[in-house]
This record gives C-alpha cells, sequence and structure tokens, in this order.
C-alpha cells in the first residue's frame, strides 16, 4: 500500500476548522508557503487567542495540505469565491479538500457515514467510529498498530469532522443525528469542472471517487450534469453507457468567475 493511502492521526491537529480557514484564505495570497502565511497570520491579529505554535500546527497540518497542494490552486480558487458562495457551500469545498488529504476521513464517510444514511438510520455512534478505525488496522491501514487511547481519539475526530462540515450534529454525545446533506448546485459545477481539468476523461469523471464524499453514485451524477447542462453551464449527450461532455469553460479560472455570478 502506498504511504499516500495511509491512515494518519494528521486530524487531531485540526478537525473542520471552517473559521480558521476563511480567515487564512483571506490573509493568503499566491505564493505564500506556510512560513510566510504564518508570519501574515501573527501579524494580522486575526487570532489573538491561538498559540503561535498552535497556529503553526493548523498551517502546516491543516491548512496547507488542503489548499496548498498543486501550488496552491485550491488556495487560490476558494478565496475568489469566497466572498460569493454560502456558508453551506464553503463547508462542502472545504469538506472534499479536508476529505482527499486525509484518506482515512473520505473513507470514513463512505463506508460508514453513507452506508448508515443510506440504510435508514439516523445515527452514527462513537462505536460505529471505533470499529471502522479497528478493521482498518487489522487491515493494514495504518504505518504502525495504533494505541488503545490513539483510536478512541481518532474515532472521536471523525465523527466530530463530519459534525463541522453539516453531516451529524454538534455535541460530545456517543451518537450523534445524522443530519440531512445534499450536495450544493454550485458545489456540483465547482467539483466537475475541477476533476475535468484535472485530465479525467467524461465517462470517467462521472464515476470519480470525489463524488461518493457526497453519497453520489455515476449515474446520480449525470443526473446533476444534466442539470447544469439545463442552465447553460455545459453540453451533454448520454446514450447507454456513453457520455460525451462539450465543456463551456477554457480553464478553472473562467469556471470560478462564472460561479461567483450565479
Amino acid at each position: 500500500m502506498s504511504e499516500a493511502n495511509l491512515y494518519t492521526t494528521q486530524l487531531q491537529a485540526g478537525l473542520g476548522l471552517i473559521d480558521e480557514t476563511k480567515t487564512l484564505l483571506e490573509l493568503w495570497a499566491p505564493g505564500m508557503d506556510v512560513s510566510r502565511l504564518l508570519q501574515a497570520a501573527l501579524h494580522s491579529g486575526s487570532f489573538p487567542t491561538v498559540a503561535a505554535r498552535r497556529l503553526r500546527n493548523i498551517i502546516a497540518e491543516c491548512f496547507a495540505p488542503r489548499y496548498l497542494v498543486n501550488h496552491g490552486a485550491p488556495a487560490e480558487h476558494l478565496k475568489h469565491l469566497l466572498p460569493h458562495l454560502s456558508s453551506m457551500e464553503l463547508q462542502q469545498l472545504f469538506l472534499l479538500y479536508t476529505a482527499r488529504a486525509n484518506a482515512i476521513l473520505a473513507d470514513f464517510i463512505r463506508q460508514v457515514y453513507w452506508v448508515r444514511y443510506a440504510g435508514g438510520h439516523v445515527e452514527v455512534s462513537n462505536e460505529d467510529a471505533r470499529r471502522f478505525v479497528e478493521s482498518a488496522i487489522d487491515h493494514g491501514r495504518m504505518a504502525k498498530r495504533w494505541s488503545e487511547s490513539t483510536v478512541r481519539h481518532v474515532s472521536g475526530y471523525l465523527s466530530g469532522c463530519c459534525a463541522d462540515y453539516g453531516m451529524l450534529e454538534h455535541g460530545t454525545k456517543s451518537s450523534r443525528r445524522i443530519l440531512p446533506f445534499r450536495i450544493a448546485p454550485r458545489v456540483v459545477m465547482y467539483l466537475a469542472y475541477e476533476i475535468h481539468f484535472a485530465g479525467v476523461g467524461d465517462n470517467a469523471m462521472l464515476g470519480h471517487e470525489d463524488w461518493e464524499l457526497f453519497g453520489l453514485n455515476r449515474f446520480d451524477v449525470l443526473d446533476e450534469i444534466k442539470r447544469l447542462a439545463l442552465k447553460g453551464m455545459l453540453i451533454v449527450q448520454a446514450a447507454g453507457d456513453a457520455v460525451q461532455i462539450n465543456w463551456k469553460f477554457q480553464n478553472m479560472e473562467t469556471a470560478c468567475n462564472v460561479l461567483t455570478e450565479i
């Protein structure tokens, strides 16, 4: 198993960090690395109650792996969209990048959250998360076997992160209520275009694993894409299993500009 697919405890550095992420996106400028962003954050006065060491951990272990990958493209796009998207839309995009950076969260959402959601369950418990983590250990998903306390803490991080992103209720209860959760139309457009510009073909785009974070299979995605077509965001032709999409925008920057206007 490649190192990129191993599960880590990185979520302990910070869960959803919704407000912190918004502030850091406002402070970030293209070309800023962790060190320069830390200095900007320290001098901004935007984190008066956060110790410098803690702030560095948030930036280096949470913000950078999520948003400064691919030469900072996620941060650049989200900074542009920040004033124009609703809190729910931003939460969903933050979820996307957090799950990409933390394989354990992505698989928990796919294999536990959405399975329980589809099965008509009303809650996800700490015990559900614990069983998931213990199964992952048994299947060799960690570089080394985790201690009992690490298993307990990471199990809580998983459900806490889902709560931060609006999938589960907040609180400290051993079971959290599953909240209604549906991908927003503008998030559909963002993700479809981002996957496309990553070089993924049209048919493969429909089955891309990122859609599963939002509970969508390829048929659900095709329905969402057809709704985008009705709004003039692209042109889609589907016949049987063959799908061809004519993408209206030539790069992600243009797509983001359009998202700010709809």
